[in-house]
């Protein structure tokens, strides 16, 4: 199996600590760092929708709460049979912590990988 693979599965596990009882659509996704480590994340509903946090922000809020803040892959995974990708704040909050990484979707048959930069081309950015 596969790098991209494996870390889809891992997003797939994730996806069922999701906390989904407004919208039914649970999601998982797997942050991997630089250094080898793993963070996974689920979406986590609120009644008050701008409270809800999508699975791509928590593996990545947990990451950096750890000192992890070279996060080089982040996958995504539902049930939907299409594919999942991040909503726009998701996109720029990867950007932040991943600009040169890479963004791996997938569904039981095929996944896909690109760049963050291929999803979000005209980030918000620190110039540096």
């Amino acid at each position: 199996m596969d790098e991209n693979r494996k870390l889809y599965e891992i997003a797939l596990m994730a996806k069922e600590n999701a906390y989904a009882p407004y919208s039914g659509f649970k999601v998982g996704a797997a942050a991997l760092t630089d250094d080898g480590i793993v963070y996974t994340g689920c979406n986590v509903e609120n009644s008050s929708y701008g409270a809800t946090i999508c699975a791509e922000r928590t593996a990545i809020a947990k990451a950096v709460s750890e000192g992890r803040k070279n996060i080089i892959k982040i996958a995504i995974a539902s049930d939907n049979k299409k594919f999942t990708y991040p909503c726009g704040i998701c996109r720029q909050v990867i950007w932040e912590f991943m600009s040169q990484g890479e963004i791996i979707v997938g569904n039981d048959n095929e996944i896909k990988a690109y760049k963050v930069s291929e999803l979000l081309p005209h980030a918000f950015a620190l110039d540096k």
